[in-house]
């Protein structure tokens, strides 16, 4: 799947327009400024020269940074390619998809393999809901322009991230599972705190969720669990 901030980035080279650019890739124009701002950012250079126009915005060349950038883009990708090709023939395709997964690297420490379930518009926001495998499942809130880069669509396959500080781990209620963005597992770990005890919980399928409880909660292994997360605090990545 091409990354759609570096097709945004070919298609200003190709039509010197965001706006024809844009519309190329299959975004708004919001979403292609978004591309543009946050690849600059990533590369620490300005990746666009832009001229003020009218109400198409104008015309926008590539710098010689931004250039470069895509023909390092396209060696990236073909290199990537080739390894994940080697991976899947000499392991199957769990392997290939293993090394896709592992192209991610963030501080945040839940990093949980899902599936696009449904994406869904709420105004100026979008609702991802992710199934995790079973019966459990979690939503993550982001922009349109977010979904629209990430080319979101039910059944594509991703990862869910979130910190660990922004999970709550509390004691499952018996009187079963209440509303909100939410997964139930068991202790398979406490390391207890004066801030706070960070508690492993066990999930479904064999997955693994860290968060906190507050101190004294006296929260203890093989104890079924509660793990509740803000839908903003949710990140929705794809494989590499």
């Amino acid at each position: 799947m091409s990354d759609k901030r570096i097709e945004i980035l070919r298609g200003i080279g190709r039509s010197g327009s965001i706006s024809q650019a844009a519309r190329d890739a299959g975004v708004s124009y919001k979403a292609a400024w978004q591309a543009v701002a946050t690849l600059t950012n990533l590369a620490g250079v300005p990746l666009v020269a832009s001229a003020v126009g009218g109400a198409g915005g104008g015309g926008a060349t590539l710098t010689a940074h931004g250039a470069q950038l895509l023909e390092l883009a396209q060696a990236l990708d073909l290199a990537r390619r080739a390894v994940q090709t080697g991976a899947e023939a000499a392991g199957g395709a769990g392997a290939g998809t293993a090394v896709a997964r592992l192209a991610i690297r963030t501080s945040m420490r839940n990093q949980l393999p899902a599936t696009v379930e449904a994406v869904e518009s709420t105004g100026r926001l979008v609702r991802v809901r992710l199934a995790l495998g079973g019966s459990q499942r979690i939503a993550a809130r982001i922009t349109r322009e977010s979904a629209e880069l990430l080319g979101l669509a039910e059944g594509m396959q991703a990862i869910a991230l979130c910190k660990a500080t922004a999970v709550r781990v509390e004691r499952a209620s018996a009187e079963g599972r209440p509303k909100g963005n939410h997964v139930v597992g068991v202790v398979a770990g406490v390391a207890r705190g004066d801030d706070g005890d960070e508690i492993s919980v066990a999930l479904e399928g064999g997955l693994q969720l860290v968060g906190f409880a507050p101190s004294g909660t006296a929260l203890r292994g093989r104890q079924r669990v509660l793990a509740a997360v803000d839908e903003a605090a949710v990140v929705v990545a794809l494989p590499g």
